[in-house]
């Protein structure tokens, strides 16, 4: 059976084939009428747009690379859904890229790794403006977390508010010994929002900040990274009655070694983590967490890349999104 053709939604239509082009491809300067006419005459008589055709008369490929580190951290796999499904609902197709290291990162931002697709949508674990100095992407970028960059579109999680919210909860719940569980090298005063949001809850609540309750991990997307930075806590002798997790998957490591050395959780230990991810609904007990708000950041990401690949040439922009508190039993 001969499958239908541009020139049978015309006849149909009674239209020329240029606008049912015009129509499929949604440029302007067709009118409602005539829209609605083409687009029954489709549905009439069962034509299916070829993706490969639209791509060459558009110079469009209906494709966006979703670039995230790793898909083992439960917060990324999640992102990584929630954007797939979202550019599906716009009609866009995903190519899902893992950027292992800042090289890799830098490479999909600069099209070395992303030559196929009409924008990248990038959850950076390195990247940073400064690393493409002043290097144009090709194509539309925008930055999903991490410190905004002034040459790409940037939504910025609520990192700083989320976690002094989760700060004042354990302290409000008259906690005092608040350790923070980080990664990275050892210092005395980590860099980032979390920290800064932590310092700044312990300063509202007349707490001296103490560097022996800081734990560090080697890694913040592993679980083992968190077991590994309360294992060393508690061989320190250090005194604490709470634990904030830089995320959950730190946090489930932590739950685990407290656990194993039998310290009930939260009777004599509250534990809290930051993400939000569905793993903390099942932790034993369940996890005290922030909401970045995923889907608004989401939502965010997707807007600004579109009105990018729709022409938008502005300077880049800097949306900032929420945070919210969300108790479970780990800190009642």
């Amino acid at each position: 059976m001969r499958r239908p053709t541009l020139a049978d939604v015309a006849v149909r239509a009674g239209v020329s084939a240029k606008t049912v082009s015009n129509v499929l491809l949604g440029r302007p300067n067709v009118s409602a009428a005539t829209r609605e006419r083409v687009r029954a005459a489709v549905a009439e008589v069962g034509y299916v747009v070829n993706p490969a055709g639209r791509g060459l008369a558009s110079g469009r490929t209906g494709r966006i690379a979703v670039v995230v580190p790793n898909i083992y951290q439960p917060y990324f796999a999640e992102l990584a859904e929630r954007l797939i499904l979202a550019l599906a609902e716009c009609d866009l197709s995903t190519t899902l890229r893992i950027a292992h290291d800042g090289d890799a990162e830098r490479d999909a931002v600069l099209g070395v790794t992303t030559r196929d697709v009409d924008g990248v949508i990038i959850c950076p674990h390195h990247f940073t403006g400064h690393v493409i100095e002043d290097r144009m992407p090709p194509r539309p970028v925008v930055q999903l977390g991490g410190a905004p960059s002034r040459l790409i579109d940037c939504v910025v999680m609520g990192e700083r508010e989320g976690f002094e919210a989760v700060i004042r909860h354990l302290l409000a719940s008259g906690r005092r010994r608040i350790a923070l569980v980080m990664t990275g090298p050892e210092m005395i005063e980590p860099p980032g929002e979390r920290f800064a949001g932590y310092v700044a809850a312990l300063d509202a609540y007349g707490v001296p900040f103490d560097k022996a309750l800081l734990a560090f991990g080697s890694d913040w997307d592993r679980r083992m990274s968190g077991y590994e930075a309360m294992v060393g806590l508690l061989r320190s002798g250090a005194r604490f009655d709470a634990v904030a997790c830089v995320n959950d998957a730190t946090a489930s490591g932590v739950l685990r070694a407290l656990r194993s050395h039998g310290i009930r959780v939260p009777r004599e230990v509250a534990v809290t983590g930051f993400d939000n991810t569905d793993e903390g609904e099942f932790t034993t007990p369940s996890l005290s967490s922030v909401s970045p708000e995923q889907g608004e950041m989401v939502a965010e990401a997707i807007r600004m890349l579109l009105e990018r690949i729709d022409g938008h040439d502005g300077p880049a922009r800097e949306v900032r999104t929420g945070a919210r508190l969300v108790l479970r039993d780990s800190s009642a």
